[in-house]
């Protein structure tokens, strides 16, 4: 299996979010939210429904404008490049709702991610000039070497529509695997699994963390699950950041027990 090599200090943060602020005309979804990732952390994000989570993941993806604030990426500023630039700065994303191509097989779809690290160009492919099937070999190495790792090998040449939501999950993840990311962005990867299947995602995170040296930022409500995985906890409510630390820290803080359990709750917590 693929081992990525070192990707810098895992003492520096990979992803620097700084005082971001977003605005949709007098609705504010996020307002002033600062944390950083270091190289290398498994960080996880939880809020209840409209925290402002979905939104900062589409501003990481460039599919929103900050109002305010800055977000660096690997020393990048985000905010100055265009949302194509995403994949091949080293960001990779899944999506709550299911994003593959359904009429193509699972091994077309993990390919179409190997795109932005293995092409040749249009007038390369086009004219099948030297250097074109060495490229394409790669992408085939790399996708299956991933359809390995993800247990697809069985699935790897049926169409997508016809397998289980569960599977699909991991097509989608294998996909955004292919681009080669330094942090991949898990938006509510335990949706519709079931138990089985969700005790296995908390040890595939932890792999992609330690065998594909990935950076993972997680948006997940199942607490179980993130506290599980996380090295690092961020907690949003309302747009504001209201905890961050470790799991256990961010568990017991009384504004996020407040924000997912109520006021009763939290006096019964701190009695």
């Amino acid at each position: 299996m693929i081992h990525d090599t070192d990707r810098g200090d895992k003492n520096t943060p990979l992803l620097r979010i700084d005082a971001v602020s977003v605005r949709f005309g007098g609705i504010v979804a996020l307002d002033g939210v600062s944390f950083d990732v270091r190289r290398g952390q498994i960080c996880g994000l939880i809020g209840p429904n409209g925290a402002g989570k979905s939104t900062l993941f589409n501003c990481l993806s460039r599919l929103y404008e900050c109002s305010a604030g800055r977000i660096e990426f690997d020393g990048h500023p985000l905010t100055r490049l265009p949302r194509h630039r995403m994949a091949g700065l080293g960001i990779g994303r899944t999506f709550q709702n299911l994003a593959l191509f359904r009429t193509m097989t699972v091994r077309d779809n993990v390919l179409v991610g190997c795109h932005s690290k293995h092409h040749a160009g249009f007038l390369r492919n086009a004219f099948r000039l030297p250097g074109v099937a060495a490229i394409e070999s790669q992408a085939r190495a790399r996708a299956d070497q991933l359809i390995h790792f993800l247990d697809l090998d069985a699935v790897a040449d049926r169409e997508v529509a016809d397998l289980p939501f569960g599977t699909q999950k991991r097509v989608e993840l294998a996909r955004a695997l292919a681009a080669e990311p330094q942090l991949l962005l898990l938006d509510e990867p335990a949706c519709g699994l079931n138990h089985e299947e969700l005790e296995s995602l908390g040890t595939l995170i932890r792999d992609i963390r330690d065998r594909l040296n990935v950076t993972v930022l997680l948006v997940e409500h199942h607490m179980s699950l993130v506290m599980g995985v996380s090295d690092k906890v961020v907690a949003l409510n309302f747009g504001k950041k209201i905890a961050e630390g470790s799991p256990a820290e961010v568990r017991a803080h009384p504004e996020v027990i407040r924000a997912y359990l109520g006021e009763e709750a939290e006096a019964e917590a701190m009695a």
